[in-house]
């Protein structure tokens, strides 16, 4: 009734018909609102006789990458006094070729979603405007973006107690029991056998192992992957390289120890080459 007033009153105060478009969200063919919208009452027989008699429904497909390249020079302009310095168009083709992974665009149509663009950017301000920085650096950049993914993984713990942390749910209970056994079986071990401190001392003492920094999700495109034929992925930190296979549509290169001398490896694999992942050495 509100927007038959509005179009009432328009008509009246410019002298021609005033249009009005309604957006609402929704999800592959499914229009939104047609139950409601065909309803006999005359409030929606008035309704439909209002609507465009072409085209009276249309959908708004994403976003091309000269499109996002445009959202980023927008927001530019929005942000700048916060960022003096801020450049999101330098990382457009990073972050369409990000969003157009088969995470985002289950159909492979090549167009960015105008949600998952806003989450991305603006996760990424947030956490630069709390570093006190005047631009979005890469790291964060492509931080914001893995987060996107690994949300939907994990849920977080909340304790008075102590801080906050991440754990996998399919994990949790497991790491939990699993602790509080090693837990108990160390301090059996301990009553049971605990040497002499002489003999401690002689022991020669294992060198640790440095765990890689790199590990989680490997924002490959699914499709490429299976593609290429190619499962060797190689660390961007370390370059080690371990075999994936895809685990729900995901791949997630695993914890592993970081290596000693950087690889020479000639062998077709999957390497991150300036923030974008390709096949090399084929």
């Amino acid at each position: 009734m509100f927007i038959k007033e509005l179009t009432d009153q328009g008509r009246l105060q410019y002298d021609h018909p005033l249009g009005l478009c309604l957006v609402a969200a929704g999800r592959g063919e499914t229009i939104p609102l047609k139950e409601t919208l065909d309803q006999p009452d005359p409030t929606w027989l008035q309704w439909r006789r209002r609507l465009d008699k072409v085209e009276p429904f249309c959908r708004i497909a994403g976003h091309t990458s000269e499109e996002v390249r445009d959202i980023l020079a927008s927001l530019e302009t929005v942000y700048r006094e916060l960022f003096p310095q801020l450049n999101l168009r330098q990382w457009s083709s990073f972050i369409y070729t990000w969003l157009t992974q088969s995470h985002f665009d289950p159909t492979h149509s090549g167009r960015v979603s105008m949600d998952h663009l806003m989450k991305l950017v603006t996760t990424a301000l947030e956490w630069t405007y709390e570093a006190r920085e005047t631009d979005v650096r890469a790291e964060t950049l492509e931080n914001a973006a893995s987060l996107l993914v690994l949300r939907r993984d994990t849920f977080r713990i909340i304790d008075g107690d102590g801080p906050n942390h991440d754990v996998p749910p399919a994990e949790s209970a497991s790491v939990a029991q699993a602790s509080e056994m090693e837990k108990d079986q160390g301090d059996q071990n301990q009553d049971e056998r605990a040497p002499s401190n002489e003999v401690q001392k002689a022991m020669p003492q294992p060198t640790k192992s440095v765990k890689c920094t790199f590990s989680g999700v490997v924002p490959i495109d699914l499709q490429q992957f299976l593609d290429s034929g190619i499962h060797l992925v190689e660390c961007p930190d370390c370059t080690s390289t371990s075999s994936l296979s895809p685990h729900n549509g995901i791949l997630r290169f695993k914890s592993h120890n970081r290596r000693k001398t950087r690889s020479l490896s000639t062998e077709p694999r999957w390497a991150k080459r300036e923030m974008i992942w390709a096949a090399v050495g084929e």
